[in-house]
């Protein structure tokens, strides 16, 4: 069983595969606070919102100079189909390796639905502070005022 990172603790660095083909850890943004919200699935009606949700608060992120990073399973392809189909402007990476950020951090897990169990992400965010240590958690969010509330923390750092 994994241990999921709290408050104070330091978030694995490992990396993600950006859209571009490039790669991001989260220690690229040491220096300034970063949201890292997992959802589970791009396309999806949940995930669509929550990612318009931050890419219409974006501005307002920079302007608390705050990073963001939205983080899914799918492969960089479909991430770059994601964002030009709803014009996201929150960057977006993939966490499609076995045992990469989301299954170091136990949200890459088996879930339920209507009696068949599968592999999925639990939608999970992390504020991490300006030296890369998780400054909160929202585990299991429900999308609806979401983004605004991590914004009001974000700012609050």
């Amino acid at each position: 069983m994994t241990t999921r990172p709290a408050a104070g603790d330091p978030l694995p660095d490992l990396p993600l595969a950006t859209p571009d083909g490039g790669t991001v850890r989260p220690s690229d943004f040491r220096g300034k606070p970063l949201v890292l919200f997992f959802y589970p699935k791009d396309d999806t009606p949940g995930c669509t919102t929550e990612n318009k949700d931050f890419s219409a608060l974006a501005p307002e992120f920079a302007k608390a100079g705050v990073a963001l990073l939205g983080v899914s399973k799918d492969p960089p392809a479909k991430h770059q189909k994601f964002i030009a189909k709803h014009e996201l402007t929150a960057p977006l990476a993939s966490d499609a390796e076995q045992g990469g950020l989301s299954d170091a951090l136990g949200i890459w897990t088996e879930k339920q639905n209507y009696g068949r169990s599968y592999m999925g992400m639990v939608r999970t965010t992390y504020l991490l502070d300006r030296d890369g240590r998780v400054a909160r958690v929202w585990d299991k969010v429900k999308v609806k005022g979401h983004a605004a509330e991590v914004l009001e923390a974000a700012k609050a750092l």
